[in-house]
């Protein structure tokens, strides 16, 4: 409010000035002309006294007129109307204003519709690319030479890198694809234990896991993808050994492996947006993005995505299925 006194004044200072020079005319004209003082004096009483009930009358509308542009700003630039200036000067930033909030919204209409037809593309290809890839595999499944198997392997991770696609192309352009649930945890863990049986098989890894009867108000299918992630990690960059999936009560999932381990200094940044870090500059083929999505799908599921790692003796992942307040980003 004293802000706002301050600058109704300086506002104000051309009408102060302008009454003041008035006020003095009055003086010396009335003395030149000998008037009784106690009259002038009271003449300039009564035009101080109306000068300051219209100061503060002006001084009240601005106060009001400002919390309205206050509450228009907070609305901006979604507000539909802009409070009504009470000047020249005032208008003309109005009408501004309005221009520029027509333009944004402009702006944001073609922004939604650019990104919905770049994710139908997306969607579109990735439906159309798994055709030719489910052909391949069909043809390699009754082969059983080393090449044939390396073949499968290849075509695997093709494969997840499309469902990556997609999935970025969803989480990037705010995905209103959740399906909030109770769910079998077991049945998740074994769908995505089931898919990646084979490069346990390639790489003789052996995977620890015990069933568990155990509930998650969770998207079964963006968990599921978070698993994927973690298991494809965990096989990445385990080289021999095991891999183990254990539940706890909350229910708290935690992927154990006994590979190369994370760098303590890449711990912190192993879920950014394209950090591969050592371990994905040994790995040519590391793309930087599957932990990185993972940490976005936990995130809008209101899940809780963690990592800690012992370079030489392997990493473990935690989700904590928990729920936290449910990201409804768009």
């Amino acid at each position: 409010m004293t802000g706002l006194l301050r600058q109704y004044i300086k506002q104000c200072r051309g009408a102060v000035a302008a009454w003041a020079l008035c006020a003095g005319i009055f003086g010396v004209v009335s003395w030149l002309y000998g008037l009784p003082g106690e009259a002038v004096l009271y003449a300039l009483g009564l035009c101080l006294l109306a000068g300051c009930v219209l100061l503060g009358a002006g001084l009240r509308r601005s106060y009001i007129r400002r919390q309205e542009r206050l509450t228009a700003w907070e609305g901006l630039p979604l507000a539909a109307s802009l409070p009504e200036a009470d000047a020249l000067e005032g208008a003309d930033f109005r009408a501004m204003a309005l221009s520029l909030q027509r333009d944004y919204s402009a702006l944001m209409t073609r922004r939604a519709t650019e990104r919905q037809e770049s994710q139908d593309y997306y969607t579109a290809w990735v439906h159309q690319i798994k055709t030719p890839i489910a052909v391949m595999q069909l043809r390699l499944q009754g082969e059983d030479t080393p090449e044939s198997l390396a073949l499968r392997s290849e075509l695997f991770r093709i494969s997840q890198y499309v469902e990556m696609a997609l999935c970025y192309a969803r989480l990037e352009g705010g995905t209103r694809d959740l399906v909030i649930r109770s769910c079998d945890l077991d049945d998740i863990i074994r769908q995505a234990v089931r898919k990646y049986a084979p490069q346990f098989v390639a790489k003789r890894l052996s995977l620890r896991y015990e069933p568990v009867q155990a509930q998650a108000l969770t998207d079964e299918k963006w968990l599921l993808f978070i698993l994927e992630q973690l298991l494809d990690n965990a096989v990445k960059y385990t080289p021999a050994g095991a891999v183990t999936i254990t539940v706890e009560t909350g229910p708290v999932v935690h992927i154990a492996d006994t590979g190369i381990g994370i760098a303590p200094e890449d711990v912190p940044r192993i879920f950014e947006k394209g950090f591969t870090g050592y371990n994905g500059r040994l790995d040519k083929k590391s793309t930087g993005l599957g932990l990185y999505l993972s940490r976005q799908a936990a995130e809008r599921l209101g899940h809780r995505l963690t990592a800690a790692s012992v370079p030489g003796r392997g990493s473990v992942f935690t989700l904590d299925l928990q729920r936290e307040a449910l990201d409804t980003r768009e």
